[in-house]
């Protein structure tokens, strides 16, 4: 689908048939990737990158928020005024700022908008995880009291 939608720079062979790891693909690049393309669009989970040029940082905002998925960004800059910016405003269940997929399992995982049905992680497992329920039962120690009229 990249090759036909997309510039390839690098990667996208196949892996050979003797290979252990015959599901997989290799890292591929992709440039100059028009942001209605397929392969820009979707989440794709493999070492795959699909790159599209930009002017401005509202620019790029737009770019990253004009999905329907959310799971992920990954910011790269020395600026980290313009990258706590971004990270505020991308559409984004987590981000990264000069870092690749590594998180600490104490924080939240999940993504927005059609990545994924909340977040797990830390503290959020337990609400994700389980369903509160509360269960009243009467031991005979408290009188139960009446509604409606009373009649002897």
């Amino acid at each position: 689908i990249g090759k036909q939608e997309a510039k390839l720079a690098a990667g996208g062979e196949a892996p050979s048939k003797n290979s252990q790891r015959a599901t997989s693909c290799r890292p591929t690049v992709f440039v100059d990737v028009d942001p209605s393309a397929r392969i820009f669009q979707e989440e794709i989970f493999g070492p795959v990158v699909a790159i599209t040029p930009f002017d401005t940082d509202e620019e790029a905002l737009d770019l990253a928020n004009n999905t329907k998925y959310g799971l992920a960004a990954y910011i790269w800059t020395s600026d980290l005024k313009r990258s706590h910016n971004f990270a505020q405003n991308v559409e984004a269940g987590m981000v990264w700022l000069n870092s690749n997929n590594v998180r600490d399992l104490r924080t939240p995982f999940g993504g927005v908008k059609a990545s994924g049905l909340g977040h797990e992680g830390g503290y959020r497992s337990i609400d994700f995880y389980t369903d509160q329920q509360a269960v009243h039962i009467n031991l005979g120690e408290v009188h139960n009291p009446v509604f409606g009229k009373q009649t002897n």
